[in-house]
């Protein structure tokens, strides 16, 4: 079973903000697939089945600050390795509709991330990031990433909550490296 989570805030007031960009591409898988949601352990989640793959779309609804609390619980439950699991998140250090996979790696200061670490205590899971740029002028971070996207940036994010959409499927078929090679080339 492969787990694909996005990252965002529960809630209306947060919907459209830079921080529920992961949330927006599981939206998007959603909606292609047809799943419907359920709720357990602090996550919505949906089960898709490819073949002989099944799926885990999921939307933690906890703060993104404590991501971890859903995931790891969710996960055990539904008995997913560490190596089949993706998260989808913003990056500030990302121009604006770029994405980019990673293997594994740290948190870079993302606590969304850095939650989910601490919770499954292991650093050993993928990673999509998807661009969300920084603030050009003195605006704090928090902020920043609690505004929605400009009318200016919105067929960049359209875009790239496709593309990320679209490298989560080729993942479900082929090797994580290939998903990284065409992914992190094209954009």
């Amino acid at each position: 079973m492969k787990c694909i989570v996005g990252l965002g805030n529960p809630g209306k007031k947060y919907e459209k903000t830079r921080h529920n960009i992961g949330f927006k591409v599981i939206d998007e898988l959603i909606n292609r697939h047809q799943v419907a949601l359920k709720s357990k352990f602090k996550c919505d989640y949906g089960l898709y089945h490819h073949g002989s793959e099944s799926i885990l779309f999921v939307k933690p609804q906890t703060f993104m600050n404590l991501s971890g609390e859903g995931i790891q619980p969710l996960m055990k439950f539904f008995k997913v390795e560490l190596q089949d699991l993706i998260v989808i998140y913003d990056d500030l250090d990302l121009p604006t509709g770029k994405i980019r996979l990673r293997e594994k790696g740290g948190h870079g200061g993302h606590n969304g991330i850095r939650s989910i670490i601490q919770h499954t205590s292991s650093k050993e899971f993928k990673k999509l990031r998807i661009g969300i740029g920084r603030p050009i002028d003195a605006m704090p971070i928090v902020n920043y990433v609690l505004q929605p996207f400009p009318k200016t940036e919105q067929s960049l994010v359209e875009e790239s909550i496709h593309r990320a959409a679209d490298a989560c499927e080729m993942w479900i078929n082929q090797p994580f490296n290939d998903v990284m090679n065409q992914y992190n080339q094209t954009n």
